[in-house]
C-alpha cells in the first residue's frame, strides 16, 4: 500500500474510533517513512500525534509523550503536539513541562484558544501548589 494512502486509511480508522487499527496504520506508516525517508514532515508528524493521541486514551502516557516529541521533532511548527504533550506533562504534574510546551503552541499559533486556557489553568495550579507548600 502507497504511504499517501496508509496514511488516509489510518485517519480514517482513528475518526472512526477503530483505534487498535489506526494505531497499527499509523505504526506501519511510520516505518515505512522512517525507511524510505520520502515522507513529508507534516504527514509524519500527524501520524505519530495521532498514534500519541490513541496511547494517550489508553492512558499509556509515556509513551504517548514519546509519540508526541516525536512529532514535534518531525515538524516543529506543528502546535497540536505541543499542546498534547502539555496536557499529559500538566496530568503527571510536570507544570513547568506543561507550561513550557503550552507556551510554545501559543507562540506557534497566538489564535490556540485551547492552549492559552491550559497555560492559564497550569499557572494558576502551580502557584496553588506552592502556596500549600508541595
Amino acid at each position: 500500500m502507497e504511504t499517501d494512502s496508509l496514511l488516509e486509511y489510518a485517519n480514517a480508522e482513528f475518526k472512526k474510533k477503530n483505534f487498535k487499527q489506526a494505531e497499527e496504520l499509523y505504526t506501519h506508516f511510520i516505518s515505512s517513512c522512517l525507511q524510505c525517508r520520502n515522507c513529508e514532515a507534516g504527514d509524519l508528524a500527524t501520524a505519530y500525534n495521532n498514534r500519541g493521541q490513541i496511547k494517550y486514551f489508553r492512558v499509556d502516557f509515556h509513551e504517548a509523550v514519546e509519540d508526541y516529541t516525536s512529532a514535534i521533532q518531525a515538524n516543529s511548527h506543528f502546535e497540536i503536539p505541543l499542546y498534547n504533550r502539555g496536557l499529559v506533562h500538566y496530568r503527571l504534574g510536570f507544570f513547568d513541562d506543561a507550561k513550557m510546551d503550552f507556551q510554545q503552541a501559543v507562540k506557534l499559533n497566538p489564535e490556540f484558544e485551547d492552549a492559552k486556557e491550559s497555560l492559564q489553568q497550569t499557572i494558576l495550579d502551580q502557584q496553588q501548589k506552592t502556596d500549600r507548600g508541595y
